[in-house]
């Protein structure tokens, strides 16, 4: 039997994504953020929600564009740090020694040492009440030779990418290959 719980912003498990702008002074600033995911597969897109008290909130409507780093498990720290300080006083880079890479195709910076990256370009912008959800066309994904598979694409495994768990408000990693989609349910 289910027990009702209330309404609540609780999915298993929501990604965690390094969100870059530029400030108005062209200051690379990043933030994390779990409220995204992909929305739609032509064009690529996919949405981020921020709340407008974030430092990144202003400059992503000023540039229009924003990258996601993918952070990995030996990242975590980076990427927790990212989201408890604002940019409005920190050097996020400067404070934990990792490098900003300004995005060729759209105003805003990346991390280099984060494995996979997805340069968007603002495509549409959503009020939802205490969060705006940021729609970005994807223009390119850039992954780390080191993680790519056999096949040419981002391994998961190699990757090791975080998730985090909205009740708990805890991080983990990626567990165990359980089948191939689109095919293991053929198998009924």
């Amino acid at each position: 039997m289910k027990k009702s719980i209330g309404a609540k912003t609780l999915v298993y498990p929501t990604p965690v994504f390094v969100v870059g702008t530029y400030d108005d002074q062209g200051k690379p600033n990043v933030m994390t953020a779990s409220w995204g995911g992909i929305c739609c597969s032509h064009p690529p897109c996919v949405a981020v929600s921020l709340r407008k008290a974030t430092y990144t909130y202003g400059n992503l409507i000023a540039r229009k564009a924003f990258t996601i780093s993918i952070p990995s498990e030996t990242h975590l720290q980076a990427a927790d740090y990212f989201g408890l300080v604002s940019g409005r006083e920190v050097d996020k880079f400067a404070a934990t020694k990792l490098t900003p890479i300004r995005s060729g195709l759209v105003d805003a910076p990346y991390v280099q040492e984060f494995l996979m990256v997805l340069e968007c370009r603002l495509a549409h912008t959503l009020e939802l009440g205490l969060h705006t959800q940021f729609v970005g066309e994807v223009l390119d994904v850039k992954v780390d030779e080191s993680v790519l598979g056999s096949n040419g694409v981002a391994d998961i495994k190699k990757v090791k990418p975080l998730v985090f768990t909205p009740d708990s408000q805890a991080y983990y990693g990626i567990g165990n290959h359980l089948g191939q989609a689109f095919s293991i349910g053929q198998k009924t």
